[in-house]
């Protein structure tokens, strides 16, 4: 039979957290023999890579591929799908899962309505995932029909024809947001992306002990400048106008101010909040023009104005003020 998905799972020290994933791959209900599994070792120095031998010695549809470590997701993603055969690519992480029949679903979804994105329901598991965009089915999607720009994890499924005629491919490296330059893109240069919303395909799930990669600490400097690059893959394949100021507000809010709001700015390191204040200031007065906090909201637009100005002291005030906010009865 033709290999109708293949998944690709980087993988990395997962430990124990690896088990869902492995079970909710070996569960699905498309039959085993029209799609494969993908593991991609990136140096793990647990006991992860003998656990994934063993596992593809007694399933022929997976397979595991061992490579030293190269930092990041990017790399692994893009040797598995150099090493893959199927007709979409599936992309998982190796701590999250799988609902029963997502390969499935999505797969028939997506030749039903020959996207070349497909983007499944997803349930956080201590996580946040978007909810607007699965309020309902999507089988024609664009950046300017739907919220697709609120999901730029890589959780995603493509069509193999879609990457080979475009070339994209995850970057490569340490670094951070390769998922959201490669997800941008595929959005904007997709012939079609079809949103299934009726079935929960993907469980983003939170470690109890929050080592997830995403959790960690970063390097202001050069998250940022990750960040950009995002940015200029906005910038390359849209025009100047509302459209485009939308999908940018999404980095402006998500990246930057809700980053410096209340509590959340309040319990950072004095030192580390005014790094990330100085790339922010930069980034903000370098790529978010006049249209682009408008649509933010109003306390947003605050803490938006604050950066843009360079008035670190009164944004930690305006955070000490937010986090003194409560209810009363």
């Amino acid at each position: 039979m033709p290999v109708k998905v293949s998944v690709i799972v980087p993988v990395y020290n997962p430990g124990p957290y690896i088990e869902d994933c492995v079970a909710s791959l070996l569960r699905q209900s498309l039959p085993a023999d029209e799609y494969e599994v993908i593991f991609v070792d990136d140096g793990s120095t647990d006991a992860t890579p003998a656990r994934l031998d063993r596992l593809a010695a007694g399933h022929p549809q997976i397979q595991v591929i061992h490579q030293p470590n190269s930092g990041w997701s990017g790399k692994p993603r893009n040797v598995g799908i150099a090493a893959s055969r199927g007709e979409f690519l599936m992309f998982v992480d190796n701590d999250d899962y799988l609902g029963d029949e997502a390969l499935e679903r999505m797969y028939a979804y997506g030749v039903a309505h020959q996207a070349d994105v497909i983007v499944g329901k997803m349930a956080g598991k201590g996580r946040p995932v978007p909810v607007e965009l699965f309020r309902r089915n999507h089988p024609r999607a664009t950046v300017d029909s739907a919220p697709l720009i609120d999901s730029l994890t890589p959780h995603k499924m493509v069509r193999r024809a879609f990457l080979e005629r475009t070339g994209l491919r995850f970057p490569e490296g340490r670094r951070r947001l390769e998922d959201h330059v490669f997800v941008a893109e595929a959005y904007l240069r997709a012939d079609n992306v079809s949103v299934l919303s009726d079935y929960v395909c993907y469980y983003h799930v939170k470690r109890d002990d929050a080592s997830n990669a995403g959790f960690q600490p970063f390097d202001p400097v050069g998250y940022f400048a990750n960040l950009r690059e995002a940015l200029d893959v906005v910038e390359r394949y849209t025009e100047p106008g509302p459209l485009r100021d939308r999908l940018l507000r999404r980095w402006l809010r998500v990246e930057i101010v809700d980053r410096m709001s209340g509590r959340r700015l309040l319990g950072l390191p004095d030192d580390y909040r005014r790094q990330l204040f100085r790339e922010m200031h930069e980034v903000v007065l370098e790529r978010f023009g006049p249209g682009v906090a408008p649509g933010l909201r109003p306390g947003q637009r605050i803490v938006a104005a604050l950066i843009r100005d360079d008035r670190y002291d009164d944004l930690v005030a305006q955070a000490e003020w937010e986090a003194g906010v409560g209810p009363g009865a």
